[in-house]
């Protein structure tokens, strides 16, 4: 029988082949142990087999004496604000996030608001598998509560980040087209921006659950979003993943304006609302373009890296004192609103830096320092990891190592970071130059160094 991938990022398979009602209440009475059966918050991320799941994953944890806090349809960073504002043991968001429709999972948020850690993690699973827990008497079941209205929470607590410049978004007047994929941000995100004094056009925000193409933000997915936004008129584009973690933009032409942007327009925005004095830090991931580094340098920043994986960002941040971070795939976070990967965040100080500058986004992208960066995939099948990194390393010889997460080599032509995928069974490879050309060639050798095969490109 085929098993879910489990991961730091929680669980996820394919609905009834690799996640299954057996799986998932297991799963979930493991989490209800851990969390000490207390109050948990839960929410899904729209998707058509997501309800039920969600039915089951609460039934299991009131059986189990937990009280669950049903949030409904949400975005994983609501349903992590909603452990912290219901004082909450835990968290569950429902979701596959950029996964496609046939595939759900869940993640698991500690009582803190973050994902589990890896010791967290590792006691999760040590929990679960030591096998099933036994539910409570008819007398000591939990309870259930319906509080479908938090977002509105979420979307003030965004509102009121005094970073950022609301009233000079709200004159601005923005028209955005927003394509939600008709999940959890179908409904959040539009209301944020008309809060925000925008006009917002809605392309896939019916809130259905039904992907209208493949849900990961990139843009050979997001072609209907550049042709609205230039159809129309826009001043911008919008695209978030199922879950509404992630934030990709497009400008006012229909152009992307790059995944890797987000975070790095975002970081050189908070910077330059702290202003001068005193050392400000920058978290991101090995995966992460160095357009943040750029960017941190002009502000006097200092930048750590850390391991994919938002929880690996966020200890980092929170062990540093830091005011804003992220991942390259969209992810935006700023511990002062929460310290939780967040478009919301991400699409407030996106708008913030184009109202008090008067920018389009055409032209604060061109602010930007610009590199080329190439992601792609290998299936990694019966591919052993340590030689995988061997042969890579052979087309660095002049490079610098580093092993914290996979392999990442840096030399003087970019740097390439090779890992195996959280998510997928799939290996990662991903390479940054000064050039498309260069970036080509840099995952081109190391593929043939490492599979003597071409790589499929996703960007």
């Amino acid at each position: 029988m085929e098993r879910p991938i489990v991961s730091i990022s929680g669980i996820r398979g394919v609905v009834g082949v690799s996640l299954t009602p057996p799986e998932i209440v297991s799963y979930a009475v493991a989490f209800a142990e851990l969390s000490g059966a207390k109050r948990v918050v839960i929410g899904y991320d729209g998707r058509p087999s997501g309800r039920g799941i969600k039915e089951l994953v609460a039934g299991t944890l009131a059986l189990c004496g937990a009280e669950v806090v049903d949030i409904g349809l949400a975005p994983t960073p609501t349903v992590q604000l909603g452990v912290e504002r219901f004082g909450a043991g835990g968290g569950i968001s429902i979701t596959a996030s950029h996964n496609p429709a046939e595939w759900n999972g869940l993640k698991f948020i500690d009582g803190d608001g973050l994902f589990l850690d890896a010791e967290k993690n590792a006691e999760f699973l040590r929990i679960h598998r030591s096998g099933p827990q036994p539910f409570r008497r008819w007398d000591a079941v939990g309870s259930r509560r319906v509080e479908e209205g938090f977002s509105v929470e979420h979307i003030q607590a965004v509102l009121a980040c005094p970073l950022a410049d609301v009233a000079a978004i709200r004159r601005r007047a923005f028209r955005v087209v927003v394509d939600a994929v008709n999940a959890a941000g179908s409904v959040i995100v539009p209301e944020l921006l008309r809060r925000l004094g925008c006009s917002v056009i809605p392309l896939y925000c019916d809130a259905s659950g039904l992907f209208p193409h493949p849900p990961e933000p990139l843009p050979h997915n997001l072609a209907e979003l550049g042709e609205t936004v230039r159809t129309i008129g826009a001043d911008v584009g919008v695209a978030v993943d199922p879950d509404a973690d992630r934030l990709v933009l497009f400008d006012e032409r229909g152009e992307p304006f790059g995944e890797e942007y987000t975070v790095t327009s975002v970081v050189d925005s908070v910077l330059a609302a702290v202003g001068e004095g005193g050392t400000k830090t920058v978290v991101v991931n090995l995966s992460t373009t160095r357009a943040v580094d750029d960017v941190a340098r002009k502000h006097g920043a200092v930048v750590h890296r850390t391991p994919v994986g938002e929880i690996n960002v966020v200890k980092r941040m929170l062990e540093t004192g830091a005011v804003v971070g992220g991942e390259g795939s969209g992810g935006v976070i700023v511990p002062s609103i929460h310290p939780a990967r967040d478009s919301l965040v991400g699409l407030l100080f996106v708008l913030h830096t184009l109202a008090v500058n008067g920018w389009t986004a055409s032209a604060y992208r061109a602010t930007l320092p610009s590199y080329a960066i190439r992601k792609s995939v290998l299936p990694l099948g019966s591919l052993s990891l340590d030689e995988v990194f061997a042969r890579a390393t052979q087309v660095f010889a002049d490079g610098t190592v580093n092993h914290e997460d996979g392999l990442r080599l840096d030399s003087p032509r970019g740097w390439v970071h090779i890992r195996p995928s959280n998510t997928e069974p799939i290996l990662r490879i991903i390479a940054e130059a000064e050039t498309a050309d260069e970036a080509d060639r840099l995952v081109a050798e190391v593929s043939e160094a490492v599979a003597s095969r071409p790589v499929k490109r996703e960007i």
